[in-house]
């Protein structure tokens, strides 16, 4: 939710117009049609050795980023006229900061805390205080950004309630609705903070009255995911810690764990002797190894029969697993020394849910035990020498492990943002993630609070809201004991939460029993015809050339699909050729192909991006969602997943019905045969009925007199219909003799095209092929293709202006 009056009320031109939106992670808000390029400090690298915060490097830091980021508007490519003119005009900037939880943590200061909020206040203070002085002072060299003069006043006033609340000041701000929240001095231990931000802001109202500003916006606080990354941040933006225990991924393949670089520093900075420290990240991320471990170690494995040899496999799998159940397995041990040596039964190697150590005479508090102490407990709580009372400081966004039970809560969430949000000219982008068993009113009450905290925008996430997302939770366990501790669990939840969890474990179940029957049902595979039909689909996915080829029953269905990449590596090539034999084996066993695409569609992986080629489909998050997108919307007529919908383009391509036939007549007239003839995928469905009308209309040429002459004489301006049929009439003279006086009979000349009936047919087949269907200003062929929010032509490389 963004909150409008509030978003207008610290508006810095609105005589220029209204703030009506926001980019999709709502920290860039200003006029429409404007940019930004964003810029983010990594605050934990402004930790000096002595634990105090750099000011002095910090301002260095966001007036050298500042003046980057002005320079930058010069030189951004934007993806229309109008945005880079406005953009120009208004020259607004993107800075901001991450870290702020890792930078706390650092500090032995909690997340959710009247200091940590007063921290997090003072440094977004000092940014964007200095960001406006540097903006003053380049305007005084340069001249404020165009759309400064009828808005000079209004940015003033602005200013001037930046400048109160850095102040602390609790009232007397200028025509604001909701009163932001000021920064807190008296709760700042390091008092050096406080006046760097008063500092800040006086002098950037001062210069700013003198000169105005080189731009309209300075700051803003972005996710920074990605970058977040590349600047080896622990926590991203204004977010806190997500967990305290990370996995890395190596160069040659596995992972390792590591604690979070800021949990030993916030140890040091809370008194912890070095041993102790040592102690509590091997409680929270293990030993990775069996030696000492309780119930479960070498001697007692030994007494099973376990030899030196096996141990020492199972010692080098453990440095890096997430579970031991992981490395006690068929591949580690081998086959003849579980069937032989312990005893398992052959046909249970491949269970999935064979439980060894259960064999083995190991309970499940064995199991977990030893667990704990090989892979950690993911979590300080319960570790040896924590303090309770230093819990708060590593406090999560969720509770981390299987034992954790803390977590940071929405409040605290709101309240950090709304410390930040007055010294920040745009807005935070921020997701808070409440529980599963969050109500209605929670919500409420969390919107409540944001809009009475001033806040521009609050987006909240209830764990368990998407359909699409597995449930965390179950009612029943594995086991007796897990379902006893489920019930007990479940009863002590709120009714509304106990409503929920019981209904989606009904729909899970019913689910499993639908699959099952359906599975019992096909008991043996539908095997496609020798020769069957289908269609070939040409598209580059992100730059990536991709060809998709489908095989159909005589009934329409598809029944496989054949996926290869232009000019990819071997391995991948190999790895997508496979993943559609699979796919095929599950089609023609009975899987529905609309399984299929609800769990591959919206994947995400490279390659991703614009696609060029396919006429409905425009832009794909990975080659899986852009295959199963384009089989959604040819065999399911799943229109919304399509970016152009093909029914529009049926209709400028003439494929439609013509103005006083319906589909319905004309699939009576159409004669059951062709539609055996004809491609389901590659008419899109429904548009077989079409085809009829289509020949009798628009297939320019002579009369075809037998199966073998269909020539067509419009050179390329008959419809992609017609060249299917001509096609199939000349490929098939067997396959289509009992139709053969059918398909003469619809097949008629028509009466020479005039000029613009040409170019809509041109038009027409441009859009067909996967074009815009624009003439190219520079070599007149229809091949223009989307190029951000230009044209580029594929013939002679010209734009239509702004690329």
């Amino acid at each position: 939710i963004q909150f409008h009056t509030t978003i207008n009320d610290w508006h810095t031109c609105p005589q220029s117009g209204p703030i009506r939106a926001s980019n999709p992670c709502s920290e860039y808000m200003f006029l429409d049609d404007t940019a930004c390029n964003l810029a983010s400090l990594n605050l934990l690298r402004f930790r000096r050795e002595d634990k105090s915060f750099d000011i002095e490097s910090y301002e260095h830091g966001c007036r050298l980023w500042t003046i980057v980021l002005e320079i930058s508007v010069l030189m951004a490519q934007f993806p229309s006229r109008q945005i880079a003119e406005l953009s120009y005009r208004y020259r607004t900037l993107g800075l901001g900061f991450a870290n702020i939880g890792g930078l706390l943590m650092s500090s032995g200061i909690p997340y959710d805390s009247e200091e940590g909020r007063a921290i997090c206040g003072a440094i977004s203070a000092i940014m964007t205080g200095v960001a406006y002085a540097t903006s003053a002072e380049m305007a005084e060299e340069l001249g404020p950004f165009p759309g400064h003069a009828p808005n000079a006043q209004d940015m003033l006033r602005v200013m001037r309630n930046h400048r109160r609340a850095a102040h602390g000041e609790a009232e007397f701000y200028e025509k604001l609705s909701v009163a932001p929240v000021p920064l807190d001095h008296d709760a700042l231990t390091d008092k050096r903070l406080g006046d760097a931000a008063k500092r800040a802001w006086d002098l950037a109202l001062e210069l700013g009255q003198e000169h105005g500003y080189r731009n309209a916006q300075a700051t803003v606080v972005a996710p920074t995911g990605t970058i977040g990354l590349v600047m080896d941040c622990d926590t991203t933006g204004i977010e806190p810690d997500f967990a305290l225990v990370k996995f890395k991924k190596l160069a040659g393949g596995g992972y390792f764990k590591i604690i979070n670089q800021s949990v030993p520093e916030a140890l040091r900075a809370l008194g912890y002797r070095e041993s102790q420290i040592a102690e509590i990240e091997a409680y929270a991320v293990g030993h990775g190894s069996l030696a000492q471990a309780p119930a479960i170690n070498t001697a007692t494995l030994k007494a099973k029969g376990f030899t030196d040899e096996l141990l020492a496999k199972v010692e080098k799998g453990l440095a890096t697993a997430f579970d031991i159940k992981f490395v006690f397995n068929r591949w580690t041990l081998g086959d003849d020394f579980m069937t032989g040596k312990l005893g398992v039964p052959a046909d249970r190697l491949n269970d999935p849910s064979f439980d060894l150590f259960a064999h083995l005479g190991f309970s499940k508090k064995d199991v977990e035990a030893a667990n704990e102490h090989v892979c950690g407990a993911m979590t300080l709580e319960g570790a040896p020498h924590i303090r309770t009372e230093d819990l708060p400081v590593f406090d999560c966004a969720n509770p981390c492990g299987k034992k954790g039970k803390r977590f940071l809560s929405v409040e605290s969430h709101i309240r950090m943002m709304a410390a930040s949000q007055p010294f920040i000219s745009g807005a935070i982008s921020k997701t808070i993630n409440m529980p599963n068993d969050a109500t209605v009113e929670d919500c409420k009450q969390s919107y409540m609070l944001s809009w009475k905290l001033a806040l521009k925008a609050n987006a909240l996430y209830r764990d368990g809201s998407k359909l699409s997302q597995p449930l965390n939770s179950q009612i029943l366990g594995d086991d007796a004991d897990e379902a006893a501790d489920a019930v007990d669990a479940l009863m002590s939840q709120p009714l509304a939460a106990r409503t929920a969890t019981v209904t989606e474990k009904i729909v899970e179940k019913i689910v499993e029993r639908v699959v099952y029957v359906e599975r019992e049902k096909a008991k043996g595979r539908d095997k496609l015809p020798g020769r069957r039909k289908g269609y070939t689909q040409k598209a580059a996915v992100g730059g990536h050339k991709v060809y998709l080829r489908t095989g159909e029953y005589d009934d329409g269905r598809v029944g496989e699909i054949f996926i290869d990449m232009h000019k990819e590596g071997a391995a991948f090539r190999s790895l997508m050729n496979n993943f559609a034999i699979a796919i095929s084996l599950g089609l023609q066993y009975g899987v529905p192909l609309e399984e299929y695409v609800e769990a591959f569609t919206f994947t995400r992986f490279e390659p991703a991006g614009l696609v060029q080629g396919n006429e409905t489909i425009k832009n794909a998050t990975s080659i899986l969602d852009y295959i199963f997108r384009e089989l959604a919307v040819s065999y399911l007529g799943r229109h919304d997943l399509a970016h152009v919908d093909p029914r529009e383009i049926v209709g400028e391509t003439g494929l439609g019905s013509s103005d006083d036939q319906t589909d319905e007549q004309l699939a009576l007239d159409l004669p059951e045969s062709v539609t055996k003839m004809v491609s389901k995928g590659l008419v899109r469905g429904a548009d077989v009925v079409r085809l009829a009308s289509r020949m009798t209309t628009n297939v320019s040429g002579p009369k075809a007199s037998s199966l073998g002459a269909a020539a067509v004489q419009s050179s390329s301006s008959y419809d992609v219909s017609a060249r299917y049929v001509e096609s199939t009439l000349t490929h098939g003279a067997n396959a289509l003799s009992t139709v053969s006086e059918e398909m003469q009979a619809a097949i008629s000349s028509s009466p020479v095209l005039t000029k613009s009936e040409l170019y809509k047919q041109r038009l027409s087949e441009a859009k067909l092929r996967g074009y815009e269907g624009v003439a190219c200003s520079e070599c007149q062929n229809f091949t223009m293709v989307r190029n951000g929010t230009c044209l580029k032509c594929d013939t002679c490389g010209s734009t239509s202006g702004c690329s």
